[in-house]
């Protein structure tokens, strides 16, 4: 492997990933050193939160537009991210590119891989469709894996969304809520830490082969668009297909 050691930075607003379970998984997966630190997107100064308030997207249907931020926009970036509030989107390519020069500079280079966990939602522009749309993983080193991304990006079952739409109480949609529980991520779900293994099994896979994820739904590097695949592929199988197993034994050899 050419990575040498993992350095996983927390985001202690959402407890359930419980970054001690992730160390040991890695460590219990991977014959490398693992380490775990405070979170790195707190505390920082005017300037840097000016950075994150300018690449906040408002319109998904037009590729990244760099703007110029209003204070009150720089101050909810120092306040943090109210869940309850709507919700920010980040050009997820231009929050990579902050986050790096945030990494210590000796412990920014090719054998270290930085992953930094946040709550905030990071988007990439798909040229496909010609509109962004929520990741939960953004592959390079730093590597970012949005919390609020497990939750939000991979979509919920078809007939929900449809019943969503007749929701004209709250009672109306409390109870469509209820009726689909279980079937998809909610905030503060016991399902996270384990959802959180597979995003790192996938980072760490990327950034060695260079491979975008896996076709494979029943291997943890597959690439779930939808939640009942991502549950299947995380929470049911928990394993590798033969090709990235393969690839595991060959890490642990060298």
């Amino acid at each position: 492997m050419k990575i040498s050691k993992i350095i996983l930075y927390d985001e202690p607003t959402v407890p359930e990933i419980h970054l001690g379970r992730l160390e040991k998984f890695l460590a219990d997966t991977f014959p490398i050193k693992i380490e775990t630190r405070k979170d790195i997107l707190m505390d920082l100064d005017d300037k840097t939160y000016e950075k994150f308030a300018s690449i906040e997207i408002f319109d998904i249907k037009k590729s990244f537009q760099k703007h110029n931020p209003s204070v009150k926009e720089i101050q909810n970036e120092r306040d943090g991210t109210d869940l309850s509030q709507e919700m920010p989107l980040y050009d997820g390519i231009e929050f990579q590119r902050i986050v790096s020069e945030l990494i210590p500079h000796n412990e920014n280079r090719i054998d270290i891989l930085n992953v930094v966990f946040t709550n905030k939602l990071t988007c990439t522009f798909d040229e496909s469709d010609f509109r962004y749309h929520g990741r939960s993983l953004i592959a390079s080193n730093p590597a970012i894996i949005s919390t609020t991304g497990m939750i939000e990006a991979p979509a919920k079952p078809k007939q929900y969304y449809l019943e969503l739409m007749t929701g004209i109480s709250k009672e109306r949609i409390d109870e469509i809520k209820k009726k689909y529980e279980g079937q998809f991520l909610e905030y503060h779900d016991s399902r996270l830490s384990e959802i959180a293994k597979g995003y790192l099994l996938q980072t760490i896979m990327y950034y060695e082969t260079g491979e975008a994820f896996c076709e494979n739904i029943d291997c943890r590097c597959f690439n779930a668009h939808w939640q009942k695949d991502l549950f299947r592929s995380q929470i049911d199988n928990k394993k590798f297909c033969k090709k990235h197993e393969e690839i595991l034994n060959q890490f642990k050899q060298n």
